[in-house]
């Protein structure tokens, strides 16, 4: 079935937040990875088939305006629990992908009862007890998104040719992520402490092959979250939602459900 897509924005915080809407049933909130996203994937439109999905971009990311004031994803997160009050939603889920799932954990941290089930794809957040999280500051603009992918043939199909305007829009991405998260790089110092406090069930999935977020950093989530369920994606990166789209939003779709 075909999904139609409603583009929106609102002013929160000083800010025009941009959002796209689609679907019926509980409120799911998508929250991106720090390279932004692309405007339409299948695993979005996989989850709009049964729920109403709200995919944001964050402030400062792709179509949202910058908010001078931004300092920290805990800041994002308070922006989006406000979306969701401004839009009526409640027995919302969310599904955190990579740089978005540290945002949604920091979003459950704050409200511990709020949420229906909490969903973490490669989350960042979490210092990782071995290895570390890749630096995007050493790699190229082109380097750091492929290699967030197990395939290049993957890479291939979601980005094709990249275009000049693509690079322009990873580069900003770039900035706002050492703008919000760069001391630490990509973790947080606090976030651990607090995870234990989350009462909605939660789902962590990852990537076997995810070169951006180790996956010991997947251990402590499941550890540190009260009711958690590790699922690890066979031959698949750190963007699992887009290389794996089907296995990724059967398993999202399936644990949201029940």
């Amino acid at each position: 079935m075909a999904v139609t897509w409603t583009d929106s924005v609102k002013e929160i915080a000083g800010c025009k937040l941009h959002f796209s809407r689609a679907g019926n049933g509980p409120t799911v909130l998508i929250l991106h990875h720090d390279i932004g996203t692309p405007d339409s994937l299948p695993f979005y439109d996989a989850l709009a088939q049964k729920f109403d999905v709200v995919i944001p971009h964050h402030p400062g990311w792709g179509k949202s305006e910058r908010p001078g004031w931004l300092r920290h994803p805990r800041d994002i997160a308070a922006i989006y629990s406000w979306l969701l009050t401004d839009l009526g939603a409640s027995n919302v889920s969310l599904v955190g992908l990579g740089f978005g799932g540290w945002i949604a954990a920091e979003m459950a941290s704050q409200s511990p009862a709020a949420y229906k089930r909490l969903v973490l794809v490669g989350a960042m957040g979490i210092k990782p007890p071995e290895g570390d999280i890749m630096d995007q500051a050493i790699v190229s603009y082109l380097v750091y998104p492929q290699s967030g992918f197990h395939s290049e043939a993957a890479f291939t199909q979601v980005y094709g040719q990249v275009t000049t305007d693509q690079l322009e829009a990873w580069d900003i991405a770039r900035e706002m992520s050492f703008r919000v998260a760069w001391k630490p790089y990509m973790y947080s110092q606090t976030l651990p402490h607090l995870l234990g406090g989350i009462r909605s069930p939660a789902l962590v999935i990852w990537g076997d092959d995810d070169k951006h977020v180790p996956i010991s950093a997947a251990h402590v989530y499941e550890k540190a979250l009260r009711d958690a369920k590790l699922t690890v994606v066979p031959e698949c990166g750190h963007f699992a939602e887009m290389e794996k789209p089907e296995v990724v939003a059967s398993l999202v779709t399936n644990f949201i459900s029940n």
